[in-house]
Formats: structure tokens, sequence, C-alpha cells
């Protein structure tokens, strides 16, 4: 048995959905490809994929398995790729992971010049809310901390900013304006479903610091809840639309603020200060298509604060070099 094969074979028919699209990507035939995940089943002595007339899942032992495989099939692709650099350009996938904001608003805006400069490397981006989680699993893993954080990881800070407390003008006539952070308790909440892992704040309660540090934080009970989601492009809508007050990073609110679709709440308090981090995997050697898309993030960075006219008007927005 080719081990290699059988280990590209499984990892292709799990990434795939199903062992006829896994043959038409490997151009192989069906039953050859159900031989060959079911010869490795039988070398591991263990059931890797639950089979089911609709679809395929991963039992426990695969999920575990799928894991070391792709270390192992990247490990090789890593070999290749060095071996080969000198002599060729730089080819294959980089494996990313991003939250869903980083993803849409920091990633998304820059996928065609990546691809103009490096036509040859494929990004592989997966969407996770919790992507901290996962940073062995990846090439790049892109994680939102907050200030202070000190993780065992390898990890290069990208760009810090602030969130910020918004509402829209529509919501705000039929509320009234807060002028301190106590007045946020009579103010409907929408809130952030993943904000306790990220600022280890939970429940109804928003924290609040000064903005210049001069004065001691503010806890506020904000005990009218209307909405919880962890995407922060839903809250945002919902801002917008009136619907109550939101927590959201000042890079992504500055638009709608500049257009006065959305007022700044309390502008001499903050909700946190936070850091954007390209995390590494921890253990292995950083392959060259790594470091070039690495370089690539860190030089894109202060003109994508640029392009979205943040670097004058919101100083809470800067680089990290």
């Amino acid at each position: 048995m080719d081990r290699l094969l059988t280990m590209r074979v499984f990892q292709t028919v799990v990434d795939e959905g199903g062992f006829a699209a896994a043959a038409r990507l490997l151009e192989l035939s069906p039953p050859v490809v159900t031989r060959l995940v079911a010869d490795l089943e039988q070398h591991l002595g263990t059931r890797l994929l639950q089979r089911t007339t609709r679809k395929l899942a991963l039992t426990e032992a695969g999920d575990a398995y799928l894991a070391r495989v792709r270390a192992i099939l990247h490990e090789i692709e890593d070999a290749e790729a060095a071996a080969a650099a000198s002599t060729r350009d730089l080819r294959g996938t980089v494996r990313v992971v991003a939250p869903p904001v980083v993803a849409t608003n920091f990633l998304a805006p820059m996928l065609s010049d990546w691809h103009e400069q490096q036509p040859l490397l494929m990004l592989d981006i997966d969407i996770d809310p919790y992507a901290s989680a996962r940073v062995d699993e990846f090439d790049v893993t892109f994680m939102v901390a907050a200030e202070g954080f000190d993780a065992n990881i390898v990890a290069r800070p990208l760009m810090q900013g602030e969130s910020i407390v918004v509402a829209s003008p529509a919501y705000l006539e039929r509320k009234g304006l807060p002028l301190q952070p106590q007045d946020l308790e009579h103010h409907d909440y929408l809130r952030d479903s993943s904000v306790a892992r990220v600022h280890s704040v939970g429940g109804r309660k928003l924290r609040l610091l000064s903005d210049d540090g001069q004065r001691p934080a503010q806890d506020v009970d904000v005990p009218s809840v209307v909405l919880q989601s962890i995407s922060t492009e839903v809250l945002m809508r919902a801002a917008l639309d009136g619907m109550g007050v939101a927590v959201v990073p000042r890079l992504l609110a500055q638009e709608h603020l500049a257009r006065s679709e959305l007022v700044h709440l309390l502008p001499g308090w903050i909700f946190a200060r936070y850091t954007v981090y390209a995390a590494l995997p921890s253990g292995r050697m950083l392959p060259a298509r790594t470091k070039v898309f690495l370089d690539f993030l860190s030089e894109r960075v202060q003109e994508l604060v640029q392009q979205r006219k943040l670097a004058q008007c919101c100083p809470g927005i800067d680089t990290v070099s």
C-alpha cells in the first residue's frame, strides 16, 4: 500500500465531501478511491468515515487522523518547495484560517492583488470564529486579541485598533443620547457573543475604558440585550437599522460615522484595544510560501488603512511594523 497516496486520497475525500468528487480531482476512478480509503481503514484497524447515502462524516478517530495527515502532507509539500525554490517560481497552497470579520474586511480586499503577485500560490481560507484554537492546523492563523495578550505562540502583530460604542441617529432620536457610561443601562444592546472569549467580559456587562487612560474603567450593566450574534456584520447592520447600540471596531465603523449613518457614543471612552495577529504553527520551519504571504500582508496593512481613509481621521487605528 502506498501510504502517502492513501493519505492524500483520504484528505481529498474529506475536503471534497465525497468519493466521486475526490476521484475527479485526483483523476482516479471512484472505485479506486473507495478501495484506497478502505485499505487505509483496514491498515489502521479503525473506521475513519461514517458513510450514509446523503453525506460523509468523520469519526472521532478520522478527525484526529486527518489533523495529523494534513501536517504530514504539508511538511512534504514544504520540503519539495524548499528543494525546488531555486529553480522555479513558488507554487502550492497557503492554508489560512481567520474569524469572519477578519476574513471579510481584512483579507478579502487584498486577494486580487495577492493573486496578481503570486499567481501560482493559492490561498485556502477557512472561516472560524474561534480561529485561535487551531493554530497548529494551518500555515497562518489570524486572531484578534485584547490588550495585554500574552500566549506561548509564534505570532506577528499586524494591526492595532479600538472597539467603540455606536448607534444610529434614528435610534438615538427614540432613546436619547447617552452622556456618560451608566446611561447605557437604559439602552438596547446588540451583543457580540464572542466578546467573552476575546475580552474576558461576559454576560450583559460592558466594561468601558477611558480613552486617555486617566479615569478608572466603568462597568455598565446592560440588561436589555435585543440581539446577540457572533457576526460583526450582523451587529453593524442592526445598528445601522436603528435596533440598538453596538460595540464595533472603529476600523469598520469609520465609513458609516463619516456619512453620519452612525454616531460614536461616549467619545471619551472605548470598549477595548485589540491587535490583529498572524499566528504560525509551533515547531515547524517557516515555508517560503508562508514567508512571502506574511511579507505581503505587512506591506498591505498600511495601504489598506489609507484606502479606507482611516489613518488621518482615526488615530486609534495603527499598523504594527
